[in-house]
């Protein structure tokens, strides 16, 4: 989970040994990208406010088809890994105002799954649970400094929850749910 850091105490910009560049300024692009169309200024929950926009984006019309989706997931991890540095450099490690690892990692969770509202319910809360407890190698990867650490913890959530969906439709478990 991301955790906001605070600018009290930190290093003054002219200590050229902080990692952290509080002048430095980020354009529109980098912040509504990284920050998955701004879920990541939520003031509550930014990590499960951006996995429901990601599922919300899931539902248009054709992106679940793998055309569509892997290409998205693709760009939006090498993308994301660049503007989540980025953001990374200015607000310190894994910041809450970044949520594009949510999205992609909600993506990887539907993938090649059927279609239909109660299993994105589902993997959307096994997604983020996982997500929470971030089992191995997420905790790791998480640990990573820059952009590509804070994508590749979600990535691997995304995998363990999509691989939990699939045995979940296998055992015929969904049709169990309420919803």
């Amino acid at each position: 989970m991301s955790s906001r850091h605070s600018q009290a105490g930190s290093p003054s910009p002219a200590d050229s040994s902080s990692p952290l560049q509080p002048e430095r300024q980020i354009s529109w692009t980098v912040k509504i990208f990284a920050s998955g169309l701004f879920t990541g200024y939520s003031p509550i929950a930014s990590g499960t406010v951006a996995s429901a926009l990601a599922t919300a984006i899931y539902f248009i019309p054709g992106f679940e088809h793998p055309f569509s989706i892997i290409p998205a997931s693709f760009l939006t991890f090498i993308l994301g890994a660049k503007a989540a540095g980025i953001m990374e450099e200015r607000f310190g490690h894994d910041p809450a105002e970044v949520t594009i690892d949510e999205v992609l990692g909600m993506w990887i969770s539907l993938m090649f799954l059927p279609k239909s509202v109660g299993i994105a319910i589902l993997a959307f809360l096994v997604f983020r649970a996982l997500d929470i407890v971030k089992p191995w190698p997420a905790r790791k990867f998480d640990s990573i400094p820059g952009g590509l650490g804070i994508m590749l913890d979600d990535v691997v959530a995304g995998f363990y929850t999509n691989l939990l969906m699939h045995l979940a439709i296998r055992l015929d478990l969904p049709t169990l749910l309420p919803f």
